[in-house]
């Protein structure tokens, strides 16, 4: 039964809202507790009810004396009503004390008058013995039904299972007519005599109507509950789901163009709550990632002009002299040499630039080092004749300390040094220049510095500063051959190092660049 009902209930279409599958779902649960503790409660009951009967049944029948059980038992015939051959045959059988003979009343001595024992209407006598015999007391009990009878195998049997103590135990009998009978028995056997078996019935009618009652005020009473329970759950559901709803409304009006919206926090359910800081924190991850990409979009427009723009520059120059010499220029030795020469300095240029392009596509990849231990004063101590013939007519000055040891690309450490250096030389006089290069440390931190007294950086240029392709000052920076590469690429290669670059500049009185990066052993020891 129960299983057809349970597929009818998940064919049903399930509500759409969230609201109403709460409720629905929840009073599907109470009312199935509400089932199941009917279900115990008539269980239960019926035991209960059942079990206070057949107790009080027991009382009734110990509250009679035995004999007279014995006597009815004799002096019952179902064709007459006085006293025959069986009273003579039960008398030898079972015979009775002078003392009980003379505490029954006259009329059950003698098996005439008999007076009919008080029990209910509903409520039956029966005995049955040993040798098969079974006799039904109705006229004695004057019940309105007669007793329900079992099979001698089972009478049989509960003579050997049943005493005469009072136990509560009963048997429910199914009778003739289809009825239903509450049965307790009781053995009434005396040493050397046919043992006798008494038993009581009671039709279980009238106990099932008050166990059906009891129950149809608990499903009353059950209904009640439910419909007060669905009037409260309303309002406590729909103020629980506030906070829900308050973020959907704020999800709605989220979109790309507005990503910096946060959901309501701290709204008073705490997995509300959480799945609200979830939801900021990856609003703000696709935030971060939406500028990122808006950056590196803008950045990339900006690197295709700007490398388009430099290499126009020098393309554009030698496709001149190109001409120059095809019309006739090459006959003058002096025009081809200063016109060679002139697309030879663009060519180098192109390829520097080129280069460069190359090693910073490399170092935003995955960037390959060649580490190896060096002690980095080695290093600037081997680029020292180098850096003075590129200083020129500059002041240059050297603080070096020695003994600062760690893992570095020599390669990639001196050039560097050599843009830090070569950009302090294009933005000095060249007479009345000073450089000054400083090599230090701090922990595990060593300090590179390249200090110059050059004309210093606008404040609104340092944010920019290692921006690719960015110039303070682009006609000095090309009067060099300078690309606005060599800062980017020193900040490529700090960073993949593990390091960090900062700039600090005064207008009118110079520009320090500091390189920190890790190293294993810092000993501030002269030179």
């Amino acid at each position: 039964m129960s299983t057809p009902i349970f597929r009818w209930l998940r064919r049903l279409p399930a509500p759409r809202s969230l609201r109403k599958q709460l409720l629905a779902t929840s009073l599907l649960i109470l009312s199935g507790l509400l089932l199941l503790i009917g279900v115990l409660q008539y269980i239960l009951m019926r035991d209960f009810i059942y079990s206070n009967r057949a107790e009080s049944m027991e009382a009734q029948i110990r509250s009679v004396p035995r004999e007279m059980f014995f006597n009815f038992f004799n002096s019952y015939d179902e064709d007459s009503t006085g006293i025959n051959d069986t009273n003579n045959e039960f008398n030898s059988n079972f015979p009775l004390e002078r003392e009980d003979m003379n505490k029954m009343p006259s009329g059950l001595r003698t098996g005439e008058n008999r007076r009919p024992l008080l029990l209910d209407a509903h409520t039956t006598l029966a005995m049955y013995s040993s040798d098969g015999t079974f006799r039904d007391l109705q006229q004695l009990t004057l019940s309105d039904i007669a007793a329900p009878r079992l099979t001698n195998e089972q009478y049989d049997a509960l003579l050997i299972h049943t005493t005469d103590r009072a136990t509560g135990n009963y048997k429910l009998i199914q009778a003739e007519d289809d009825t239903e009978h509450l049965a307790i028995f009781m053995n009434l056997y005396r040493p050397g005599n046919t043992r006798l078996l008494l038993q009581m019935s009671v039709s279980t009618g009238p106990l099932t109507d008050v166990i059906m009652q009891q129950l149809l005020i608990y499903a009353g009473l059950s209904v009640i509950a439910l419909l007060t329970g669905l009037f409260l759950y309303l309002p406590a559901l729909r103020k629980t789901l506030v906070p829900l709803s308050n973020m959907g409304e704020s999800a709605e009006i989220i979109n790309a163009g507005n990503l910096d919206i946060r959901f309501p926090v701290d709204q008073g359910q705490a997995e509300i709550d959480k799945l609200a800081h979830s939801f900021n924190g990856m609003l703000e991850r696709l935030e971060i990632s939406f500028h990122n990409e808006r950056e590196a979009k803008e950045q990339m427009r900006r690197f295709a002009a700007d490398a388009s723009h430099e290499l126009r520059t020098p393309l554009t120059s030698i496709h001149g002299f190109l001409e120059v010499l095809l019309r006739g220029a090459a006959d003058n030795k002096e025009q081809l040499y200063n016109s060679l020469r002139s697309m030879h300095g663009e060519s180098k240029r192109i390829n520097k630039l080129v280069e460069d392009l190359l090693l910073l596509a490399r170092m935003d990849g995955a960037p390959q080092l060649q580490m190896t231990d060096l002690i980095l004063s080695e290093v600037i101590h081997e680029m020292k004749p180098h850096l003075l013939l590129l200083a020129d007519q500059r002041k240059v000055t050297f603080d070096i300390s020695y003994g600062i040891r760690g893992k570095y690309d020599p390669y990639k450490l001196k050039q560097v040094i050599l843009n830090l250096f070569h950009n302090a030389v294009q933005h000095t006089n060249a007479t009345t220049g000073s450089i000054h290069l400083s090599l230090q440390a701090e922990g595990n931190q060593a300090l590179l510095s390249v200090r110059d007294n050059g004309y210093g950086i606008p404040g609104e240029h340092i944010p920019h500063i290692f921006d690719r392709f960015y110039r303070s000052d682009s006609s000095r920076t090309r009067k060099y051959g300078g690309s606005g590469l060599g800062l980017s690429i020193t900040k490529s290669i700090v960073e993949a190092h593990h390091g960090k670059i900062s700039v600090n500049s005064t207008v009118g009185e110079g520009t320090t660049f500091t390189v920190s990066l890790p190293c294993e052993e810092g000993l501030a020891k002269e030179e």
